[in-house]
């Protein structure tokens, strides 16, 4: 096994540029008034799968740069991509108008979703194609004249995003609560931490089908609420319910998307006849080279929108990016690549390699309770003594001392590496990881 990289000394300029950041950028999901005292990093450049900072020091980046780098950083077939596109267009819109790379990836992004007869609505990131497909599903039924579908279907610990829509269908937590005045209200049923869920699930469909717009799940894996995972065959089982009793199923793909549970669609892995109607992309969709996200649905739901010109049925939603061509010409290259590359069997070798050492690292210390894992999505489930505090946001601290990326969901750290990982990158991800439990353990003796 190779060994852990020292910590990092001592840092030059890295002060300097956290304090001038401090001074303008406001970061999501950040105290700011903590900011410069977290040590964060401000990257300068990025190589393959690392990431380098201002003082020329190297990180794996095993959180994929928030779930959304696939291939690796500075992919010259990516980046070929992006420049053959720019001395095309940049971007024009898709508003009444079409773009050539636009149809492209479109094409290509249909033939391979398990949506029937896909049509592909654009955007920018997850949350937004998630507002889409509940509008969607909303309109669908009025669109039918059925207009008593209203209500929303989600499950507990869900996350959806951070805007009004999508915090509605999340279970909130992240400090949601203060928006809670503005959130619509959902049927709620248990999330995947309950064993039974799907059978509560599918109950809840059949009593209230006759409202339901939409069930929305996050297929196989909740990630934000520190990967809590379900059975392939229980989505089978809701998919199946929502069939019978003619209920729209939205599955959020927007982490679990382009391969990072081992199949390209995590809804893949509940077989042949689990098939959404409509599916959120976002994350992973352009490798992390640009923003793009995009909202999938079955040509029945597509065709309940075609009418008369500037008429009712029309679907009054669209965004100024939306579609952008950078972006689609980079996801279509990307799109090909996981194909070519084959990247999904590294998966499947790199997550085997993975769970054999979580189990003989990571699984039973006595700092842990407990390790989830879907393909190269990772949650572990810290378990500190009385008293201690904040021990994600410290031990993934001590792995970026050791050059490894981390990122904390409370006390659940999450390991997301790139698709194109080695097994001496995930040999070096685990050793660091155990060696930072190891370290903050100590510091809080039990």
């Amino acid at each position: 096994m190779t060994t852990p990289r020292t910590p990092h000394q001592t840092v030059s300029d890295a002060g300097q540029w956290a304090a001038r950041d401090a001074s303008v950028v406001w970061h999501g999901f950040t105290q700011m008034a903590a900011y410069v005292g977290s040590s964060p990093i401000t990257v300068e450049r990025a190589e393959g799968r690392e990431v380098i900072d201002v003082d020329g020091r190297r990180y794996f980046d095993a959180i994929s740069s928030l779930w959304v780098m696939t291939l690796g950083h500075h992919v010259p077939e990516l980046d070929a991509a992006v420049i053959d596109q720019l001395g095309r267009v940049a971007h024009t819109t898709l508003l009444g108008n079409g773009n050539r790379v636009v149809v492209e990836f479109a094409e290509a992004l249909a033939a391979v979703v398990p949506v029937d007869d896909a049509h592909v609505l654009f955007a920018s990131d997850g949350a937004v194609a998630v507002e889409q497909a509940a509008k969607i599903a909303f309109q669908y039924w009025m669109n039918r004249g059925q207009p008593g579908h209203t209500q929303f279907l989600a499950l507990g610990d869900a996350y959806h995003g951070d805007t009004v829509g999508a915090l509605s269908l999340g279970d909130g937590g992240f400090g949601t609560e203060l928006f809670d005045p503005l959130r619509f209200p959902v049927i709620r049923t248990p999330g995947y931490a309950s064993p039974d869920w799907a059978d509560k699930a599918v109950a809840c469909v059949e009593a209230n089908a006759e409202e339901l717009a939409a069930v929305i799940i996050e297929p196989l894996v909740q990630g934000a609420a520190g990967m809590l995972v379900a059975e392939p065959e229980d989505l089978a089982k809701l998919g199946a319910a929502c069939r019978h009793y003619g209920v729209l199923l939205i599955c959020d793909e927007v982490a679990t998307g382009f391969g990072r549970t081992g199949k390209l669609f995590a809804s893949e892995w509940a077989g042949s006849d689990f098939r959404p109607d409509l599916m959120c992309l976002g994350k992973g969709i352009t490798g992390g080279y640009l923003p793009l996200s995009a909202t999938v649905v079955s040509g029945e739901i597509f065709a309940a929108f075609e009418g008369a010109d500037l008429g009712e049925k029309t679907f009054y939603h669209g965004h100024s990016y939306g579609g952008n061509a950078l972006a689609c010409a980079v996801a279509l290259r990307h799109l090909q690549l996981i194909h070519q590359w084959d990247v999904l069997a590294n998966v499947t070798v790199v997550a085997d390699r993975l769970a054999s050492l979580l189990r003989d690292h990571v699984v039973g210390r006595p700092e842990v309770g407990a390790v989830r894992q879907r393909g190269l999505m990772v949650g572990v489930d810290l378990d500190p003594p009385g008293g201690a505090t904040r021990w994600g946001r410290r031990v993934c601290a001590e792995a970026q001392k050791r050059g490894v990326l981390l990122r904390p969901l409370g006390d659940v750290v999450v390991l997301m590496p790139p698709l194109t990982t080695t097994l001496e990158e995930i040999e070096l991800v685990v050793e660091v990881l155990a060696a930072s439990i190891r370290v903050v353990g100590e510091q809080d003796q039990r």
